[in-house]
């Protein structure tokens, strides 16, 4: 049997936060969008998340954000960070300067594809794409996918992926010739496993985020969508051995009084990128955004705002050039070039905190983690960098005693980080120049190399 054919100006494929936002953007604008999810309507937006965000203002205006917030925002009351010594029982409380939230991802998950039909873009549930189209010269011109089992060819002049991690396009397709990252491999990401529970009594930390460091360089988390309702779940890095995800949480879950009696309602896992974003996301006929080209916080997990704002910028720069009919690399670089000096910058320098982890035991990291003044740790977790007064390094230093030679060698490393910011504060504007800055940035990853003794991450 013949495939059908379906043309379109852009082919999304991915109903997540990048492709919803991706295909918003795009008919908006005008044009002929199609979203291709593989999951049935009433399944759509069932991710593995944990649910936490820093607040509506962080998205792109493109859908009614007002509507997205009542809908989905069951907890907009989240005014610090918990963080859990695993060896001592100690708590490191950590007040937000601005209220986050956390929410309700599935009916979030809706609301967003509701959004984006109402924009003007077609979703096509229940297809599975199988593989990418590229001509002769490599550009990609769409993808192949089955629609409800029936076969479908989806030709477009611009192929956004927002399939996720470990993308199944970056599999089939051939980026050899393009700028586009291909070393990224599976210990480069997390997998992580997730349950919402509903508890009798509403807990204490109703107004907190809870992070609990694990032996394989990961952690638990428990973050209350209400204060009977809570996202529980945790993760650990592939390059740790495996982790028993689910013997995990429900042995830290049976030691906290708030889960006695506590009832199961959804559970779910999934894999996540704890690497920098990809050095580049661009092909000719061809963007990743989101998840899909590492737009996740490495050291938190947190990608609903990065995969938002990448899949918007990525289509905003790619409009002009997908109705003259010329996505060329060249036409897309410059988004590129708006990750890497915004939140792209900032997940690289964390990335490198995370590198430097893999070097110690987890009890001498939870040690100094719990001696830094809390505004630096959550400075470290959400911008890669820190810094403090002078009587605030003597606390520290004497809080550390025992660990001073890994305090110093930490010292190094944040100005590594630092570096590292500003070097990617000067990705390229043209391709031109890319060979060149990744010469230059891998000379800073030696450098971390050297000084921490951690293998390789890329």
């Amino acid at each position: 049997m013949s495939a059908a054919s379906d043309s379109y100006d852009i082919v999304v494929v991915g109903a997540g936060t990048a492709g919803a936002f991706a295909a918003s953007t795009a008919a908006s604008e005008g044009l002929d969008v199609v979203v291709l999810e593989r999951k049935p309507e009433e399944e759509a937006g069932h991710i593995a998340c944990g649910d936490a965000i820093k607040g509506k203002s962080t998205f792109p205006d493109v859908i009614d954000l007002d509507y997205l917030r009542e809908e989905s925002f069951t907890n907009q009351n989240i005014r610090r960070a918990v963080f859990e010594n695993p060896k001592t029982g100690e708590e490191l409380d950590v007040p937000f300067g601005q209220a986050g939230a956390v929410v309700d991802r599935k009916r979030y998950g809706e609301v967003i594809l509701e959004e984006t039909q109402r924009a003007g873009a077609d979703i096509h549930y229940d297809t599975v794409v199988q593989d990418v189209v590229q001509s002769n010269d490599g550009k990609v011109t769409g993808v192949r996918a089955k629609r409800n089992g029936d076969p479908v060819t989806y030709e477009a002049e611009l192929t956004v992926d927002a399939a996720g991690a470990l993308s199944i396009l970056q599999d089939k397709g051939e980026f050899g010739d393009a700028s586009f990252d291909t070393n990224v491999s599976y210990s480069q990401f997390c997998s992580a496993y997730r349950e919402v529970v509903e508890v009798p009594e509403p807990v204490d930390y109703e107004d907190a985020i809870v992070f609990k460091p694990t032996e394989e360089l990961g952690y638990l988390w428990y973050f209350p969508r209400t204060g009977t309702e809570i996202n529980a779940g945790l993760g650990f890095q592939m390059t740790e051995p495996p982790m028993k995800l689910v013997e995990v949480l429900k042995r830290d879950m049976s030691r906290r009084p708030e889960f006695e009696g506590a009832t199961v309602k959804d559970k779910l896992g999934a894999a996540l990128p704890t690497r920098r974003p990809y050095d580049s996301a661009v092909a000719d006929g061809f963007v990743a955004v989101g998840d899909a080209a590492g737009h996740v916080n490495p050291t938190t997990g947190g990608g609903i705002p990065g995969a938002a704002k990448s899949a918007h910028w990525a289509v905003k720069r790619a409009i002009d050039a997908v109705v003259e009919g010329d996505a060329t690399e060249e036409r897309l670089w410059r988004y590129n070039h708006d990750v890497m000096t915004d939140f792209g910058k900032r997940f690289a320098a964390m990335d490198v905190y995370n590198i430097w982890g893999t070097a110690h035991e987890v009890d001498e990291l939870t040690d100094i983690i719990t001696a830094l003044p809390g505004q630096q740790l959550v400075n470290a977790m959400t911008k890669g960098e820190t810094s403090m007064s002078l009587r605030l390094k003597l606390k520290t230093v004497f809080d550390t005693y025992g660990h001073w030679d890994t305090l110093r060698e930490l010292y190094k490393v944040r100005g590594i980080a630092g570096d590292l910011k500003d070097h990617y504060d000067r990705y390229p504007e043209r391709p031109g120049g890319f060979e060149g800055w990744q010469e230059q940035r891998d000379s800073l990853m030696d450098d971390l190399y050297a000084v921490s003794g951690a293998d390789p991450k890329y």
